[in-house]
Order: structure tokens, then C-alpha cells, then sequence
């Protein structure tokens, strides 16, 4: 049946766009990567092709999709039967990134709509925006920074003088996808247990709020304009947090020598976000900054240790004391034609509260050469420090050099690598064992 609906689907789009005479576009893809330790394991293997159409049949009207449709991932048998199974043997997924219609001029000539499952991307920063709160995150691929999924959505664009107010309402959550592998670890520590104790099984539920407008919906609005040539916003969101958060964990004993099951409960807790960006270019130089402030529901953790005879303990895992995040960051060009791109980071995607916060720098720097053929960025990635008092214990290094090269017009050919370096009680460095090379083919049409 999904093979059916995505036949459905690409049939639908090519003759829907012949019928309507609209822009068909869209991309092939194939990304390899291969681990540097552990016997040289394959740690990613997409090919993908993604379609785009969009048209304008009618004046003050416009619609798009984006369709992408993804061999993903390495056979997944372990048994003579599972070879039966189409979908173990080449995994696959069709996913509808967005599809929407916009509407002109909507009842008075200055509004504008948007109705349909889009993304609505706020924020000036590169990639790493904290005032981008609407849509949730996509983080299937941890080094893809910024990727969110379309949410079904309305928004309306109100233009008035020099002044434009954005409103979106969301109805329904959507929880944001997390890594799969050894990369989840990235978004959350190993549990520590109890002295004497040793895990056997962890598992978990999800508490999906309710469907209904009160508990499910988000919306958000927000007011630009433009000042001495920077772009300025401010907004205001009102959501949950994409990422589950535990707000139960019971341990139950299996055996008289210390071996436990834990079990858990994760929620998605409320928030309002306050943000302001701005962007725009000083002495040459192209800048941007970008703050928000995070007011979340308190979250209080039941430790439940009743069955070893321990009762239960109750902590506060998530305060409801505003927390800051930020971005600062500028880019140039030099006349010899090397681009750098730099970025300083208060809290990344998963970082929640206070104490929990991380600094992050970023650093890139390009060259091209072959008339733009060929691009090589020897340096790429960035560093963390978890705990300025003690850097020596509480950082990690992130080191991506790539390759870009471009043999015709819309082909790209990349070659890379990630190497992480770091302490285990740092995000990324708890990836430090996990360094790999890549190679990608684009072909743009």
C-alpha cells in the first residue's frame, strides 16, 4: 500500500503540473557515509528525490508541494522471513515536506494566507535559530543544522506602511524526530543509577497531549520592518517543547543481586518563547544576531523507588524560571575571495533551563576556484565548553572539511569528513567515537 501511495502520489504531481502548466523542480540525491573506527561500519545511506511543484492558475493564488521520496538506511533482516518483506530488505520512506496555497490580497488588499502544511521559518541566524519554535525539529541528521518538518498551519501576513505582522496558528502537535543509532545519545546522557544497582531493561511512553485546540494547538506572531538597513522582528510563540522530557521513572527490582528495569514517562511540556532578530551589514561586514527568551512549564520528576523499598522522591527537572538562548554571528568576504562565516551559540536545540545551557562556536571559511567549479572549506565545524572553570574537562571540537565540486551546471559532487574530539559530558563529545566520511551526489533540475 505505501508503494501504491507514492506512485499515487508522483503520478499525481507529474500529471498535475502538466494539467496546470506549473514549475516542476525538484532534486536527486545520494549521500554515503562511512564510520573511520569500528570496522568501517556504514553509518548512513539515503538516496532521495525530491519533487517540488508549484504553479499560479489564477491570479492572486499560488500553490507548492515538496515530495520526497527515500531509499533510507541498510537492510534490515534478521531471519529468512523478514526476506519476504520488501520494506526490510530496502527500507523506504515518502515524506510530504510541505503543501500549501497561498491566497493575495486576502478580503482587504494588504493581507495575504497561507493554509496548508508549510514551514515558517523565524530568525536571521545561520541555521541555528532560537526564536524558530513553530515547526518541529527534524533531527534524523544530526550535521543537517536547522531542519524542521512543515506543520499544518495558517498563517496571515499583514502589511501596513513599512511594517509587516505575521500571525500562525498551528492546531494539531507534531513531536519533533529525533536521531536514530548511536546518535541519539547526543540529545541525552546515559542514565546514572543508584550505587548497587544494574540495568537490565530501560523503556518508556510518550504522553502526546490531548487532540484537542487547548492542548495540542501553538501559534505565534510576530512584527518586522526595516531600520537603517537591518531587518528587525519581534515575536512572541506560544507551544510545546518538540523534545519529550521525563516526568516519571520507576525502578523495578528483577532480581535480589541489584538488577532493576526502569521504566519512564516523557512529556511535552508547555512554553512561551519572546524573541528579537536582527540583520543587516556593518563596514562591510554581514551580521546578524538573535535572542530568545524562554518561559517554560514547570516540570517535576516522580523517582519511584517504592518496589526496593526506597518510597518515592520528587525533584523539579524543568523549572519555570526564564532561560536565555542566542545567536551572534557575521560573515565577509576578503578580496582574495576566501568567505568566513562565524557564529557564538548560548544553548543548542535539545538545552533546556538555566544551568543546562552550553556555549557553542561555530567557524567555517571557503575558497573557489575553476571559475566557482570547485569550492574547498578547510575549515568547518566548531567547539562547545560545558563549564568555563574547568575547559580542560567540559569541551568538544567539531571538524567537518568538505570538498565541493560542480563537473556541469546543477551537479554537485561533495567529499567530506566529521571528526569529533571531547569529554563524554558534553553533547557532541559523547559522539567523539563516531567519526566518519561522506560522500554526496546532488543533481538539480
Amino acid at each position: 500500500m505505501r508503494r501504491i501511495a507514492a506512485l499515487f502520489a508522483i503520478a499525481m504531481l507529474v500529471s498535475g503540473a502538466a494539467f496546470a502548466q506549473a514549475g516542476v523542480g525538484g532534486y536527486l540525491q545520494t549521500d554515503l557515509r562511512l564510520q573511520t573506527g569500528r570496522d568501517n561500519m556504514f553509518s548512513w545511506n539515503e538516496n532521495r528525490l525530491a519533487l517540488t511543484l508549484s504553479g499560479s492558475p489564477v491570479a492572486g493564488a499560488r500553490y507548492y508541494s515538496e515530495l520526497w521520496l527515500s531509499t533510507f538506511g541498510l537492510p534490515d533482516v534478521s531471519s529468512s522471513s523478514n526476506l519476504s518483506e520488501p520494506d526490510r530488505v530496502s527500507p523506504w520512506g515518502l515524506d510530504l515536506r510541505e503543501a500549501y496555497v497561498d491566497l493575495y490580497g486576502f478580503v482587504f488588499p494588504a493581507l495575504d494566507i497561507r493554509v496548508g502544511r508549510q514551514r515558517i521559518a523565524w530568525g536571521t541566524a545561520d541555521g541555528l535559530n532560537p526564536t524558530d519554535n513553530l515547526n518541529p525539529d527534524d533531527l534524523r541528521d544530526v550535521w543537517d543544522f536547522g531542519r524542521h518538518l512543515g506543520s499544518d498551519a495558517l498563517k496571515a501576513v499583514f502589511y501596513w506602511g513599512g511594517f509587516n505582522f505575521t500571525g500562525a496558528y498551528i492546531p494539531t502537535f507534531r513531536p519533533a524526530v529525533l536521531p536514530t543509532g548511536d546518535w541519539a545519545a547526543a540529545l541525552s546522557p546515559p542514565m546514572e543509577l543508584p550505587p548497587g544497582l544494574a540495568l537490565r531493561n530501560l523503556t518508556d511512553t510518550i504522553g502526546m497531549p490531548a487532540d484537542n485546540p487547548k492542548h495540542a494547538s501553538s501559534g505565534g506572531v510576530r512584527i518586522g520592518t526595516a531600520l537603517l538597513n537591518y531587518d528587525l522582528s519581534l515575536s512572541y510563540v506560544y507551544a510545546r517543547d518538540d523534545l519529550p522530557l521525563a516526568d516519571s521513572i520507576a525502578f523495578i527490582p528483577v532480581d535480589t543481586m541489584g538488577t532493576v528495569d526502569v521504566t519512564s514517562r516523557l512529556i511535552y511540556p508547555r512554553m512561551q518563547v519572546v524573541g528579537a532578530d536582527l540583520a543587516g551589514v556593518a563596514l562591510g561586514v554581514g551580521v546578524w544576531a538573535e535572542a530568545a527568551m524562554i518561559l517554560p512549564d514547570e516540570v517535576v520528576m516522580t523517582l519511584d523507588l517504592s518496589a526496593l523499598g526506597m518510597g518515592t522522591k520528587d525533584s523539579t527537572v524543568l523549572d519555570n524560571k526564564p532561560y536565555f538562548k542566542y545567536v551572534l554571528g557575521a560573515d565577509y568576504t576578503f578580496k582574495n575571495g576566501i568567505y568566513v562565516n562565524m557564529q557564538h551559540l548560548r544553548g543548542f536545540v535539545h538545552e533546556r533551563g538555566r544551568a543546562n545551557l552550553e556555549d557553542y562556536l561555530m567557524l567555517g571559511a571557503e575558497k573557489k576556484f575553476l571559475n566557482d567549479r570547485l569550492t574547498v572549506r578547510p575549515i568547518a565545524g566548531g567547539a562547545t565548553i560545558k563549564d568555563y572553570g574547568d575547559i580542560a574537562n567540559s569541551y568538544a571540537v567539531l571538524y567537518g572539511p568538505e570538498l565541493a565540486y560542480r563537473p556541469v551546471d546543477n551537479a554537485e559532487i561533495l567529499i567530506g569528513a566529521h571528526i569529533i574530539e571531547g569529554k563524554a559530558n558534553t553533547a557532541f563529545g559523547r559522539m567523539k567515537d563516531n567519526d566518519e566520511v561522506y560522500l554526496k551526489v546532488k543533481y538539480s533540475f
